[in-house]
């Protein structure tokens, strides 16, 4: 309600000093909206959109079943908890204790997180199109800043 469009500066927040009850974990997304205002929810909906249509890609482009089933599995149950989350905080849904994914505070819900998203990374580079990309690069090197060519010098020259 008090974030305006750019919300009221990160630590600023009134909201989670009593007004909400668990803010660091059910009601991020609401002190989110109130520190960096409707820029800042829109972009960690974006965030969360752009993992969802990441997912469901590499889901669908796989041909191995044990990936489709996996990278489907991870991406519902990461989705659901958002939409669970988010729904939640604006009162369309009941308050049910489920943390933002990747973004409340707490080790035990980040974890198992964590070790999906890198699972969804590990398919991703199996990937028939990410395989080609990735067989493209001259090996060793990693950065575009180091594809330069550098001419040798003669021994003798400093």
């Amino acid at each position: 309600a008090s974030g305006g469009w750019f919300g009221s500066g990160l630590g600023a927040s009134v909201e989670k000093w009593g007004q909400l009850p668990e803010p660091h974990t059910d009601f991020i997304f609401a002190i989110t909206g109130e520190e960096l205002g409707l820029a800042g929810t829109l972009s960690v909906l974006a965030l969360f959109a752009a993992l969802g249509y990441a997912s469901i890609r590499v889901a669908g482009r796989t041909e191995d079943p044990f990936v489709r089933y996996a990278a489907g599995g991870v991406t519902t149950w990461i989705m659901v908890q958002f939409v669970i989350n988010i729904g939640a905080v604006l009162g369309l849904l009941p308050i049910a204790g489920v943390p933002l994914p990747l973004f409340s505070y707490g080790g035990s819900a980040l974890l198992p997180t964590m070790f999906a998203v890198g699972l969804l990374i590990a398919f991703a580079r199996e990937e028939p199109a990410a395989k080609a990309a990735l067989a493209m690069r001259r090996p060793g090197v990693r950065w575009k800043t180091m594809r330069r060519r550098v001419k040798k010098r003669p021994s003798g020259e400093r």
